[in-house]
């Protein structure tokens, strides 16, 4: 029998291929790479000893003897309902960090680190900076963080907890990410957009899925897209599966933006898989607020190859969701909300159906969003206020009136 070939780093745009070696994160016209198509595991592979995503080691493209670990992954699956459909919450807030940034970052920095990697660098000033800087920390490893001029000390503050040096680059998120790519020649890229192996770490969201429901597929998967990480991860894994047999079908990626920032959709909508005119417009879900996503002819590539489909989410649904979420008791940032948001329209046009499983990625908590999470129970709480003086009519509690106040 002959053997497979080693995998490699692949750009999908040329089908150019280069070994999986130095620090290597894009082709050499500048094109996003992803891996060779794997084999994919099955349940027999799995490292049942391990509670992180690490027990799916099996079905990475190289061995990894001493991973960076902080415990990611193994994230609840919460049975739930929203409006009329049954669903299922993926609360990858439980993550190290806080968000499902450390599934990348975690096999990422694994990689880097066991190629001798003693620096790196990062552009965000979100989710993925404060990933990278902790996982770095737990490898020893020295990281700098670059962010824009403008951005606030509350959204960097975790990652200079971790010992990153966070640098503040003159210009918008455009001048930061160009500064970045001209670092990348002396210091090696860590970036949560464009390294490949920050795929391969995502992609054990789908395996999880798949053990999480007893060892079959959802119907559909339901998430937030900024620059598609979650959408491209789940495309990989789930596809692994069902080359190696393990799942029949590939569940539908349905796939959220907000409408103020939505060239994915866009794009979608158009039929094709470039870039088309789209207006942007300030979001409250500013982690899916990304004007010109690297990757965005594979997520649509992915999300079409799943039969699935996009929705552009306004923002009164947004805050809306963010609302309901917590009436639930659970506690997500408005980017993560726009996909619960979501449902409600792929259930009005008929694509989530009753009776199928339907998975609902939470991406991010609150507690990452203090300010924008702050005025909006404000506001909630203003507007009750409003409808309890009516009730009272006298000054005093009306009937149902809170008498705690708010937050």
């Amino acid at each position: 029998m002959e053997r497979p070939s080693p995998p490699r780093y692949l750009d999908e745009r040329s089908g150019r291929t280069y070994p999986l070696t130095g620090r290597r994160w894009r082709g050499d016209d500048g094109a996003p790479l992803t891996v060779t198509p794997l084999p994919g595991i099955g349940r027999d592979d799995l490292d049942t000893g391990t509670r992180s995503l690490w027990r799916y080691r099996a079905a990475l493209p190289l061995a990894v003897d001493h991973p960076v670990s902080l415990g990611e992954g193994g994230t609840p699956l919460l049975a739930s309902s929203w409006g009329a459909v049954q669903v299922s919450f993926k609360l990858e807030w439980f993550s190290p960090t806080g968000s499902f940034k450390d599934r990348g970052t975690s096999v990422m920095i694994s990689h880097l680190a066991g190629r001798g990697v003693t620096d790196v660098i990062e552009d965000s000033s979100g989710n993925g900076g404060a990933s990278v800087a902790a996982y770095s920390a737990a490898a020893g490893l020295r990281a700098e963080i670059l962010v824009p001029e403008s951005t606030s000390e509350a959204k960097i503050l975790q990652s200079r907890a971790y010992g990153a040096r966070v640098r503040l680059v003159p210009g918008d998120r455009d001048a930061t990410a160009a500064e970045a790519v001209r670092r990348s020649a002396d210091t090696a890229y860590a970036s949560h957009n464009w390294h490949p192996f920050f795929l391969q770490g995502v992609k054990t969201l789908a395996y999880e899925l798949w053990e999480d429901l007893g060892f079959t597929a959802p119907d559909n998967v339901v998430t937030v897209a900024g620059a598609g990480s979650v959408v491209l991860g789940c495309d990989l894994g789930f596809s692994e599966l069902l080359a190696a047999g393990q799942i029949r079908r590939l569940p539908r990626l349905l796939v959220a933006q907000p409408a103020n920032c939505a060239p994915l959709h866009a794009s979608f909508q158009a039929g094709g898989e470039t870039p088309v005119p789209v207006d942007h417009a300030p979001t409250i879900a500013e982690g899916a607020s990304i004007r010109r996503p690297v990757r965005l002819p594979e997520v649509l590539r992915a999300v079409r190859r799943s039969e699935g489909d996009m929705a552009a989410v306004p923002e009164a649904d947004i805050v809306s969701a963010v609302h309901r979420l917590a009436a639930k008791g659970l506690y997500a940032e408005p980017t993560s909300a726009t996909a619960a948001a979501a449902v409600d329209l792929f259930t009005a046009r008929g694509v989530i159906r009753p009776g199928q499983t339907t998975v609902v990625v939470l991406t991010g908590s609150g507690l990452k969003a203090p300010a924008v999470m702050g005025r909006l129970v404000a506001e909630e709480g203003t507007e009750e206020d409003a409808e309890v003086d009516t009730e009272g009519g006298n000054g005093m509690p009306g009937q149902g009136e809170r008498t705690g106040g708010t937050p």
